[in-house]
């Protein structure tokens, strides 16, 4: 049965749903149990763009997220905004490891599938054969969002054939920021929420609108597969 969208979450509920993380300075296990490579616990409250440039230049390359992330409509704010702090890790070329649920189907549709994949995939709608098709199709910037003069490209690769998008309109990049930290969607203008909900690059949790493409930050090689 389908997953109803969860109810929406006020601006200070939204702000207190931090994601927990574990940390290292390696992705590597046998380099994570060596002493001084473990750096404990912390809670990531602030954006996720500026939480994940901040470990990477502390040196952090691997990250592991204490709670199970849903992925579903239903999502709570904890889960949203540990996707959207996945998203960033991922973009930055961090390993992390985490556990994913899903109950309605949608891991199927494999709209995070350029997010690094879960350690494990549970619940009613995760049939094991989703998790290790996101296992054997990932690769590095997937599902990117680039910046030009006046206008921004996303390409989408989540699907198996490149997609491309345009976005130029001003109403629409005005929009792009704030969506990666997460917009109340009765905040959202009409005309943005239909055009980006209907190419599939957001996604609509805990009563929020963000923008799924990651920005390119570590470019892959070789970069004619992105």
């Amino acid at each position: 049965m389908p997953s109803r969208p969860a109810e929406r979450t006020d601006a200070a509920a939204w702000r207190a749903a931090a994601p927990e993380v574990e940390l290292w300075l390696d992705h590597d296990p046998a380099a994570r149990a060596l002493p001084g490579y473990a750096l404990g616990h912390r809670t990531l409250s602030g954006p996720a763009q500026e939480e994940v440039t901040e470990l990477h230049r502390a040196g952090v390359r691997c990250l592991r997220l204490t709670a199970p992330v849903r992925l579903c409509a239903d999502a709570p704010a904890a889960s949203a905004r540990a996707l959207m702090l996945l998203r960033e890790a991922t973009g930055q070329g961090l390993a992390v490891l985490w556990q994913a649920v899903c109950t309605d189907g949608c891991a199927a549709q494999r709209r995070f599938h350029h997010l690094y994949p879960p350690e494990r995939l549970t619940g009613d709608g995760a049939p094991q054969d989703v998790l290790a098709d996101w296992r054997a199709t990932y690769y590095p910037s997937k599902c990117v969002v680039r910046r030009g003069p006046g206008f921004v490209e996303v390409r989408d690769r989540r699907f198996g054939t490149l997609e491309l998008f345009t976005i130029d309109e001003p109403g629409h990049l005005a929009q792009l920021d704030a969506l990666a930290e997460g917009v109340e969607l009765g905040m959202l203008p009409e005309a943005v929420h239909r055009d980006l909900a209907g190419a599939g690059l957001i996604a609509e949790q805990a009563g929020r609108a963000w923008f799924l493409p990651m920005r390119v930050r570590r470019w892959p090689f070789p970069s004619l597969t992105v």
